[in-house]
């Protein structure tokens, strides 16, 4: 297997340029063997994961609660309406608290919620132990407890 085989694939969908720099910089400075690929909107995240050339998808997808998307309604609801992307695990990644939003990303069919930590080494700490989850475990004992992450 190749060096190019064994890295995890990762997806940043995030508005905002300076969440997506410094989620790149935490994982860089973990040195673990990824490839990172980063979206602004959600039709770009959208357009890239409907396409039917895309053979490889990301083993974990980060998904910003608050996406700004003119063509969809809402990212998560449409990743889940596709058979080739209903295992896909996302972790929702949001500056939301609201028992609301953990709540409907829960429903909606979100493997992981996480707060985005205001302290860099925490969010350094965070990225490190949600790449470790074995996600074919942790999906099929899928619960609200083990849905709202936190360090």
């Amino acid at each position: 297997m190749s060096e190019e085989e064994e890295k995890m694939n990762i997806i940043l969908a995030d508005d905002d340029e300076d969440d997506r720099d410094v989620f790149r910089q935490a994982i860089e400075e973990l040195g673990l063997n990824v490839n990172l690929l980063t979206f602004e909107t959600g039709d770009d995240l959208l357009d890239y994961l409907f396409d039917p050339e895309i053979i490889e998808l990301p083993h974990i997808l980060f998904l910003d609660l608050n996406m700004f998307c003119v063509k969809y309604e809402n990212c998560l609801n449409e990743i889940r309406k596709r058979e080739k992307l209903r295992d896909m695990s996302i972790a929702i990644y949001s500056t939301s608290t609201a028992e609301k939003d953990i709540h409907e990303t829960f429903i909606g069919g979100a493997n992981i919620y996480i707060s985005k930590p205001n302290d860099f080494q925490v969010l350094k700490k965070s990225l490190r132990e949600v790449l470790k989850i074995n996600w074919q475990f942790h999906t099929s004992g899928l619960s609200k407890d083990t849905f709202l992450f936190s360090i």
